[in-house]
């Protein structure tokens, strides 16, 4: 089991551009997760964000239109002006980007329907480019090596250790992909030197484990930091999303991948992503105290083989039991066994049969997902109670 530390919160974010170009203050960060994308309410005389639903605007200057339709095409830059069509832009959304991009430190960040969605698109607007080929690390999330092992999207993979990607990068590589903590082992990568690793060639690392609490891949040279934003930064199970927070250079290209293929996040979604944001902190504290808690006492359990929990912290354990792991599946009561996670309730589930089903046998095993790891996602429950639906799931000594 790895070692636990405080969680604390990073340092202040710098200084972004607001919704209306307005260069935001620097505040420590669990003040940036309550009030990023906010800032103009009180000269608007609102307190609640405002929900935008519409799907077209009204324009009665069409020569104008045209000239902002194509100042977009040219250049993948927000549209000046009142929005022209949701599936280019939408105000409600936008606030969500501009605050996820201040809480990752980035200057951008553009959201879409799902975490696939937005991982699609940065292939796409690679691939665009003729940089089809990618270096990636396992594990990571099954559908994420799904999409890159099956070429689906047009790209070829090389599957390297940590220690073989400058080696296996090539003239047509266009991104290094990383997940640390990883999905479902947790285990951790150095990003720094992986950044180093990469050259040129753009990293993407996969923060959904441990948010920007945790950690700012951005800040340690990652150029493009991936969020299933359906986990924690939505926080309570009932919204889907994705985010990539990245430089204004590469967002511009990345909303219009968005706009050609449709993967638009909706407004409501984004509202609540928005407002998951502003739980966001005192969440993964609260989770990060209990799921160290609970990866102490499975550590010190003889029904349980092995224990996985980052050094870096977070919600997420992943164990062994010696037993039998369906009849814990099958045995949880206050726990609710599913697939997702980042919840405000804790749940848990069998990678091998479910998360990362569809990645072939022989490469889970290599990547350290055997047939008894369990994943599980702690929630804001009483630590006692959890640990006594565990205890009893786990079976006799």
């Amino acid at each position: 089991m790895g070692g636990t530390e405080t969680i604390r919160s990073t340092e202040p974010a710098p200084g972004t551009q607001g919704p209306h170009g307005d260069v935001a203050a620097r505040h420590a960060f669990a003040t940036e997760a309550v009030h990023a994308g906010r800032e103009d309410l009180p000269g608007m005389g609102l307190h609640a964000v405002p929900l935008d639903l519409s799907t077209t605007y009204p324009s009665y200057d069409s020569r104008e239109e045209a000239a902002r339709i194509d100042a977009f095409a040219a250049s993948g830059a927000r549209p000046d002006g009142p929005p022209v069509y949701a599936r280019l832009d939408n105000p409600t959304v936008a606030r969500f980007e501009t605050a996820l991009a201040r809480l990752e430190g980035t200057e951008s960040a553009v959201a879409f329907a799902s975490g696939m969605a937005a991982l699609s698109a940065c292939l796409l607007a690679r691939g665009a480019q003729g940089l089809r080929h990618v270096v990636a690390v396992r594990p990571l999330y099954g559908c994420s090596d799904h999409l890159l092992d099956t070429g689906l999207l047009g790209t070829e993979v090389t599957w390297v250790d940590p220690a073989g990607i400058a080696d296996a990068i090539r003239p047509d590589t266009g991104l290094v992909m990383v997940e640390t903590p990883a999905n479902p082992t947790l285990a951790e990568l150095d990003l720094r030197a992986v950044a180093h690793s990469c050259g040129t060639v753009p990293l993407l690392a996969d923060n959904t484990f441990a948010t920007p609490v945790l950690q700012r891949p951005a800040g340690r040279g990652a150029s493009l930091v991936l969020h299933s934003a359906t986990k924690y930064l939505g926080g309570h199970g009932d919204v889907m999303g994705g985010v990539v927070a990245c430089d204004e250079e590469f967002a511009r290209v990345l909303r219009q991948v968005r706009f050609a293929t449709g993967g638009v996040l909706h407004p409501l979604a984004g509202y609540l992503l928005l407002r998951g944001l502003s739980t966001l902190t005192v969440r993964m504290r609260a989770a990060s105290a209990t799921a160290a808690e609970l990866a102490r006492r499975l550590a010190g359990d003889p029904r349980v083989a092995r224990v996985h929990y980052p050094r870096l912290g977070g919600a997420m354990v992943a164990f062994e039991p010696h037993g039998d792991p369906h009849a814990v599946i099958g045995g949880v009561r206050l726990i609710t066994p599913a697939v997702s996670l980042g919840s405000v309730d804790t749940l848990i589930q069998h990678p091998a049969s479910i998360s990362h089903r569809i990645v072939a046998e022989g490469d889970r095993r290599s990547s350290g997902i055997g047939d008894r790891l369990l994943r599980m996602s702690v929630g804001l429950e009483d630590v006692a109670d959890l640990w006594c639906d565990l205890d009893r799931a786990l079976g006799p000594f």
